[in-house]
């Protein structure tokens, strides 16, 4: 028998990167790689960012990607190339991705492992093959602790932007049995998030939909809005505060995430420019959580 080829990876390794570009350029790995981890850099003032992806990918899309997050974060960084051979790389992904308990109520189960009842949390079933939203990033796991904080209001109508997976559209919906609706700028992570819907039940109440910010006609009927996640960057949250709090009821929440902690004085100030005030901070290694609520 001929034993295959195993199909060669590379990494691509970003040093140097400041607090405020590591977001950005996370999201442009994001966009292009299988996997992406973040690093502190002794002495501990900059960032190196290391993403692994098939050798044979779009060159193009990595280089359009890399410029987009130069424009906008301002940092230029240079990447480094290195191949690492693929052969038990998916088995060693799947292996260190198990079950997560989050917070005192959620527990993230990836597919690989059997599917059965937790009375004490709610489950949320996701392919362990999907880093973006699969639950690992700080950011997630601020917004699922956000989440179940404010849960016993009830929150009736409940939005999700750029939902990613949907880890947070489920949740919301798993746990109080409402509507949610999911939107996302990017096609693949619309079609993402209701296949999630559906292998987690969630069929009739969880609806995605490709949406461009707070523009989209459903998002603006849907509206206005008890509870709103928005797990994006901390540029877009500042530019859209506004949108934020017109969108919101009275007494509304918004919990805000995908920022560092450096950056958390950013966009409250933002948010408490068109009326909201702060109600917790969550910090989660580096990554902040913010939940907001728009005055009654």
């Amino acid at each position: 028998m001929v034993k295959r080829r195993a199909e060669i990876l590379e990494t691509i390794t970003l040093s140097g990167l400041p607090d405020e570009a590591v977001p950005v350029y996370e999201a442009a790995l994001q966009s292009v790689a299988t996997s992406v981890g973040y690093f502190r850099e002794e002495p501990g003032e900059t960032w190196r960012l290391e993403a692994v992806r098939p050798q044979s990918a779009d060159q193009g899309a990595l280089t359009a990607a890399l410029a987009l997050a130069a424009l906008v974060s301002g940092h230029d960084a240079v990447a480094e190339h290195a191949p690492v051979e693929a052969e038990g790389w998916l088995a060693r992904t799947v292996q260190s991705f198990p079950e997560q308990p989050i917070g005192g109520r959620f527990l993230i189960r990836p597919t690989h492992v059997a599917n059965r009842r937790d009375y004490e949390r709610h489950v949320l079933v996701l392919d362990a093959g999907l880093a973006f939203g699969s639950g690992e990033h700080n950011s997630t796991r601020g917004c699922l602790m956000a989440f179940e904080g404010m849960a016993h209001r009830r929150p009736r109508r409940i939005l999700d932007l750029g939902c990613g997976s949907a880890i947070l559209a489920m949740a919301a919906a798993k746990w109080l049995h409402r509507p949610v609706l999911a939107t996302d700028i990017e096609p693949w992570s619309v079609r993402i998030a209701a296949q999630n819907g559906v292998m987690n039940g969630l069929r009739n109440i969880l609806r995605a939909r490709l949406a461009d910010g707070w523009r989209h006609h459903r998002v603006k009927t849907d509206g206005p809005y008890d509870l709103v996640f928005a797990n994006i960057l901390a540029r877009p949250l500042c530019a859209m505060a506004r949108d934020m709090a017109g969108a919101l009821a009275p007494g509304g929440t918004a919990i805000l995430a995908g920022l560092l902690g450096t950056q958390a004085r950013m966009v409250l100030a933002a948010h408490r420019r068109q009326g909201m005030v702060l109600e917790r901070r969550i910090d989660v290694g580096p990554w902040t959580t913010l939940v907001l609520r728009r005055r009654g």
